[in-house]
């Protein structure tokens, strides 16, 4: 295994146990090799980063192990975030992203909204427990090609149809693209409730959405070295984000 394999792997192991010294340190090293900073942030740390949301989710990990984790992330953003220049670039496209109402969960959804903008998607995040009105005012407000809901409750995943039934009724339906996701959620589940896609995970969601707007008959086929100062820099927006939730988490648990 040569240096750079062990760093990668090291960024992830650390991350996951909330190590900040070691990430940082794996970071400068990472950085003085010449490893790319993609590499680092979409090989190590988001992939440790979607772990700790899973085990979050499954309910393996509580809020301090989220909080430790993020927060041994700030120290390879604050090497990170000088390196990436923001070029301008077209975004690629337009999400609107929610969790369906009477659902709160959504470290996945921003798991997902970290990977979209990496890629170079334009995201609007509505939050959780969204109701069909709110998204029918965003995709009028927006005007997305793609529109993504998550539940991660088998109570909640029937507001997909709603959600769908809303935009219907407003007319909508036919203008946006529909991505569905969520633990419960399966491929099966997605087509009946008359979803155009679904997602398993954040990697997968980047890449329905990808063939959604192809679909669509826009060029997905970018310059990718035209985009990746810009991809890196909103990626690494949305990890703060996600930091930033996780210790308004924690105090609110205090």
């Amino acid at each position: 295994m040569s240096r750079q394999e062990e760093i990668l792997d090291g960024l992830y192991e650390h991350t996951m146990v909330g190590e900040a010294a070691e990430v940082k340190a794996l970071t400068q090293e990472g950085i003085a090799l010449g490893m790319d900073p993609i590499t680092l942030l979409f090989d190590g740390l988001i992939p440790s980063l979607q772990e700790v949301g899973r085990l979050f989710e499954i309910g393996e990990y509580f809020v301090p192990e989220m909080l430790v984790a993020a927060r041994a992330m700030q120290g390879a953003m604050a090497i990170l975030r000088p390196l990436m220049v923001d070029k301008g670039a077209k975004p690629l496209g337009k999400v609107v992203m929610l969790t369906v109402k009477g659902d709160v969960h959504d470290i996945g959804k921003n798991l997902c909204n970290i990977m979209l903008e990496g890629e170079g998607f334009e995201v609007f995040d509505l939050g959780v427990n969204v109701k069909p009105e709110s998204i029918v005012t965003a995709v009028q407000q927006h005007q997305p090609q793609l529109l993504g809901f998550s539940a991660f409750l088998t109570t909640t995943m029937p507001f997909f149809k709603s959600n769908i039934a809303a935009l219907t009724e407003a007319g909508l339906r036919d203008k946006v693209k529909i991505m569905v996701g969520g633990a419960p959620v399966t491929q099966e589940f997605a087509d009946q409730m008359g979803a155009d896609g679904y997602a398993k995970d954040a990697s997968s969601c980047v890449r329905l959405a990808k063939r959604l707007m192809a679909d669509l008959g826009y060029d997905v086929d970018l310059d990718a070295e035209n985009q990746r100062a810009s991809a890196l820099a909103a990626a690494v927006g949305a990890v703060e984000a996600m930091m930033m939730k996780a210790d308004g988490h924690a105090k609110a648990d205090e």
